[in-house]
């Protein structure tokens, strides 16, 4: 990995500045409205939880949001990532537990791998169960949806027996992609145990406006991923191809402060999770585009971390 240096972080704090002035427009500070907290996700580190947890909780973030590579680490020992966790000083906002399909014959199993990672969560001190829908490989007919609202409710209905709250991530290239296909699935789902995991980037991606979906979803956004996206030409070979990019925040296209101003005006009292699937700049650690990202929440978007 390149030196990063001095110069590459001027350069990186103008280019924030630039994004920022070109898509936001004066609005009061919510400073002393703000009533959520703020993660980050560990996804960026490909797997290394240890050394997510401790660049966290260097960059500043209070939770984190963990994927199943931490059941594969810790799932027999949970009171070790619980005092790893506490030695931290971190909130385990969620656990990206993986997909849940309405294939009858995989039901029994990932029922099962789901209600055990819920679990997991409980006994880490954790908070929520974050699932993504799959797509079926075949035409999709108006019955999936509804299908998949209710393997969803029946799967939120055992994690709330456990103590832990499902959240349903709509995803690009899930069921779930497009807004229309979101309403459908929650339509279809009981809201007394399915609650939307809201993926600002994804929904914009998906052709939808984040900034309404938070006003139309308020009563059911259980978290927020705080995410930007580009559109981009897709590398050659890529399969699929994908013309878009997930970047740092203000790089991309979502609204991030009329983000901000919406999850104020509805009064949204959750965890707002900053998301980074991959590092855009392969002479940029995880940790450094984490800093990126939190100097823009702070400097940018005026809150508090």
């Amino acid at each position: 990995m390149s030196e990063y240096t001095r110069r590459d972080v001027l350069k990186d704090s103008a280019a924030l500045a630039s994004a920022a002035i070109a898509t936001t427009v004066p609005w009061p500070l919510l400073g002393a409205q703000q009533q959520f907290r703020f993660g980050y996700a560990a996804i960026t580190w490909g797997g290394n939880d240890r050394q997510a947890m401790a660049d966290v909780e260097a960059v500043g973030f209070p939770g984190i949001q963990l994927r199943t590579a931490a059941v594969d680490a810790f799932g027999d020992r949970p009171a070790e990532l619980k005092e790893l966790l506490a030695r931290h000083r971190l909130t385990m906002v969620a656990l990206s537990s993986g997909n849940l399909g309405i294939d009858p014959a995989l039901e029994a199993d990932e029922m099962a791998r789901h209600t055990r990672n819920a679990r997991f969560v409980r006994d880490v001190g954790g908070l929520y169960l974050q699932i993504i829908d799959t797509r079926p490989k075949r035409a999709i007919t108006a019955a999936d949806y509804g299908a998949m609202g209710r393997r969803l409710t029946e799967l939120g209905r055992r994690t709330a027996d456990v103590g832990i709250p499902l959240g349903y991530h709509h995803h690009m290239g899930s069921l779930g992609e497009a807004p229309d296909e979101i309403e459908r699935i929650l339509n279809a789902a009981d809201p007394r145990y399915v609650k939307l995991e809201l993926d600002v980037a994804h929904y914009l991606q998906g052709g939808g406006d984040p900034v309404a979906a938070i006003k139309k979803y308020s009563a059911q956004i259980l978290f927020l991923h705080l995410k930007d996206v580009e559109t981009r030409t897709p590398d050659a070979g890529q399969v699929p191809p994908r013309p878009y990019r997930f970047v740092e925040l203000g790089r991309g296209r979502v609204d991030l402060p009329g983000v901000m101003r919406a999850l104020a005006d509805v009064r949204f009292s959750g965890w707002v999770v900053v998301e980074l699937d991959a590092v855009p700049d392969n002479a940029r650690s995880p940790k450094e585009a984490a800093e990126l990202n939190r100097r823009y929440v702070t400097e940018r978007l005026k809150q508090t971390i």
